[in-house]
């Protein structure tokens, strides 16, 4: 009997608990047809994506190899998809050396996730993109600190010592406790003093965590304030350019590094490859994850539009809502498969966590109507808990 070839495209979050579920799913048992079960990723790593602000701090593998994370049972191709023929079902595939491959799929998972939102280069600044970025931005305010620690000129000192996050989100977040701990840190041993080591947070709404209640964004800001961060609020950074900020408001700031981090986008492979999508980029999908007009196609994580049928609010793009769709998914591939009726989308219960630097945390959960809120080292265990979960670790 043919095999049923079904292909997860991409390893983040979303593919590689999409490929986990299906492995399940279609295990083989006695009177079922056989399964190719084939995850393409162009990498032959897992990128832990969400610990990328970690590494603009320190120096931390955060990648998982894909053959430790299945071992057997799924077929792992290091390739690029760049064409998706939805009426022959195939896949056009890339090599790193440039050769081409196709593969007939009867099922395909699009989990090809997002990219890194971008300023543009005009506007100077290192953007927390991918690893090599993170390492040059510890390159960056290890080799500022280096400097302000032989300079007699006290306001170059002081500049050389000031980082600038530029975005308020979930990374700006993290990445600016992270910083604030370590940059201390490495600014005492060098015989400074670890208060002149500022870190400012530009946030261009009214307050912290909008996602969220009010008191939970004011107990985040408490906390950075804690550990040497400070929140500017309702401020965007315009560009820098020779150490000196432009601000929104028409303000100049010196600084000694900006670093952005402006949140996410779809990918673009996504609009090349002939899926559809909606204005801004994520593939159109029913309450299923079926892809519009494609037969066998499925699409979850970050580069879908995901809407609870019941409510109609659009589902989270972090790794916790990915987790959770890969699990459905696999119910409604095999009902699809039956001619059952498949389970519908539900939206992810409210729930939030924040890494405040080492081993420090916030989490925040709102069941029965009632806010319930972890710091401290019990949100540092919950995140880390989500960080875990999300890589299969």
């Amino acid at each position: 009997m043919k095999p049923l070839t079904c292909v997860v495209i991409g390893g983040g979050y979303a593919g590689i608990h999409a490929a986990k579920t299906l492995r399940k799913t279609f295990k083989n048992k006695a009177g079922r047809r056989p399964v190719r079960l084939v995850l393409i990723d162009r990498n032959h790593y897992h990128l832990r994506k969400v610990l990328l602000f970690r590494l603009a701090a320190r120096e931390e593998d955060i990648t998982v190899p894909l053959a430790k994370l299945f071992p057997e049972g799924v077929e792992l191709v290091q390739a690029t998809v760049i064409g998706i023929d939805m009426e022959k079902q195939k896949l056009i595939c890339e090599h790193a050396d440039g050769r081409n491959l196709v593969i007939n799929y009867d099922i395909a998972v699009v989990a090809a996730g997002s990219v890194v939102r971008q300023p543009d280069p005009a506007q100077g600044g290192i953007a927390l993109t991918d690893p090599d970025a993170a390492r040059k931005i510890r390159d960056a305010w290890r080799t500022n600190l280096k400097k302000a620690a032989s300079e007699t000129n006290g306001e170059e000192r002081r500049r050389l010592m000031t980082i600038a996050v530029g975005g308020a989100g979930l990374s700006g977040i993290e990445t600016a406790a992270e910083l604030a701990h370590f940059v201390r840190g490495e600014a005492q041993q060098l015989g400074l003093d670890p208060g002149d080591a500022k870190i400012y947070l530009f946030n261009s709404q009214s307050r912290l965590f909008p996602q969220g209640p009010a008191k939970v964004g004011r107990k985040l800001e408490d906390a950075l304030r804690e550990k040497g961060v400070t929140v500017i609020h309702g401020t965007k950074v315009l560009r820098e350019e020779a150490g000196m900020l432009t601000l929104s408001g028409g303000e100049t700031m010196p600084a000694g590094l900006l670093i952005w981090t402006l949140g996410l986008e779809p990918n673009p492979m996504l609009r090349k490859t002939g899926l559809p999508v909606n204005a801004e980029g994520y593939v159109i999908v029913d309450a299923s994850y079926r892809v519009r007009g494609a037969r066998g196609l499925y699409c979850i994580g970050d580069c879908a539009q995901i809407t609870d049928p019941a409510t109609g609010r659009a589902d989270g793009k972090t790794c916790k809502e990915a987790v959770a769709q890969a699990m459905r998914l696999g119910r409604i591939i095999a009902a699809d498969l039956a001619g059952r009726p498949a389970p519908l989308h539900k939206g992810y219960i409210d729930f939030f966590c924040f890494g405040l630097g080492p081993e420090q945390g916030m989490a925040w959960m709102r069941k029965w109507g009632i806010d319930i809120v972890f710091a401290g080292k019990p949100g540092w265990r919950m995140r880390k808990l989500t960080w875990d979960i999300a890589s299969l670790l």
